[in-house]
């Protein structure tokens, strides 16, 4: 029997992979990163300021220590928990194009994708990631020599016509090959909603809809969050049961097969980060939520009043910190890749 079966993001959670803050760094300016993730250093003379280089040790340790929290609460609710492995990630990434240097493995949910039985190694956005899949590769062999998929994405070239970080958001990725992060998408059962953004083209909507067949629906969603990933944005929490992110999601451009839904409206979410962090995310990664199972979500411990939203509709927490997630860029959905949660593949249009 496979190993690897996920079809939602709410069915209960019998394996994941928990992501590492060791070794995790910004990578050097290039156009890739001023594009998706600095564009306000995208003018002439201004990619020096990009801070680039490793995190402050004490923001590593610190979230290293919050993910091992994170790991042990999720074995104690008999989930199998993996970690990457070591790898070095300042070591330098080339092609015949570019070159680039490394980012770290805080965040398995951004580069691979597991839809069924299958794990998808998506052509990511950022050139400092395009082989970030091979610290998960003795997982991917051993998933694979027990009965899953493992198919890749075209590698994208990632040329500079790629890139254009001086147009507005939204518009800095464009269409000339498949390029998506997996973090861009979430599962409904036969339903896949894919945020098109900067990190996210249309063509990588195509490939996505081409690789998993007619089985599944990929619903390309414009005009919702331009930046990157959707995870600050949608939260499906059980069937029927959405958090939605008030400052962006609209009647207007909610995913169609998400208008049947309750929606709960995310509260005002409260700023983390110690003295001296340099914010890198909005305070909406707060809404980065796992899903253990339905009823059951991981939040970070200081956004009190969105746990007591959550629980007046019914929906547990389970409360944890993440200090530093605004900094390197990582929520608890984004630091967790789900492997395997029971449950059939099902169609929830209600």
């Amino acid at each position: 029997m496979s190993l690897v079966g996920v079809h939602n993001e709410w069915d209960p959670l019998e394996e994941v992979v928990v992501g590492t803050a060791l070794g995790a760094r910004v990578p050097v300016p290039d156009r890739s990163l001023l594009a998706v993730e600095y564009a306000e250093y995208a003018g002439p003379g201004r990619w020096q300021e990009v801070p680039t280089g490793p995190y402050p040790d004490r923001a590593l340790k610190e979230t290293e220590d919050e993910l091992e929290e994170l790991c042990e609460e999720l074995r104690g609710l008999g989930v199998t928990v993996r970690r990457p492995g070591a790898r070095d990630s300042a070591a330098p990434v080339r092609t015949p194009d570019w070159e680039s240097d490394g980012y770290g493995d805080l965040c398995p949910r951004d580069g691979l994708l597991v839809v069924g039985d299958t794990v998808i190694e998506t052509p990511m956005a950022l050139r400092a990631r395009f082989l970030e899949s091979l610290a998960y590769k003795e997982l991917l062999v051993e998933y694979l020599a027990a009965g899953s998929r493992w198919i890749s994405a075209p590698k994208p070239r990632l040329a500079e016509g790629m890139y254009d970080p001086s147009a507005p958001s939204g518009e800095r990725l464009r269409d000339l090959e498949p390029v998506f992060d997996a973090a861009n998408v979430l599962r409904l059962g036969t339903d896949l909603l894919y945020l098109v953004s900067d990190s996210g083209n249309e063509l990588g909507a195509r490939w996505l809809q081409s690789a998993l067949g007619a089985a599944y629906t990929v619903h390309p969603c414009r005009g919702l969050y331009s930046s990157t990933h959707i995870d600050s944005t949608l939260v499906p929490l059980r069937p029927g049961l959405v958090l939605v992110n008030p400052a962006r999601v609209t009647d207007d451009n909610l995913p169609g097969v998400l208008r049947t839904w309750q929606r709960i409206e995310c509260p005002a979410l409260a700023g983390l980060g110690y003295a001296g962090d340099v914010p890198h995310c909005s305070t909406w990664i707060g809404m980065s939520l796992l899903v253990v199972r339905p009823g059951l979500v991981v939040v970070d411990s200081r956004h009190r009043e969105l746990m007591r939203v959550l629980e007046r509709h019914g929906v547990d927490v389970l409360p944890l910190k993440l200090t530093h997630a605004r900094m390197l860029g990582g929520g608890f959905h984004g630091v967790t890749l789900d492997i395997r949660r029971t449950g059939a593949l099902e169609t929830y249009r209600f």
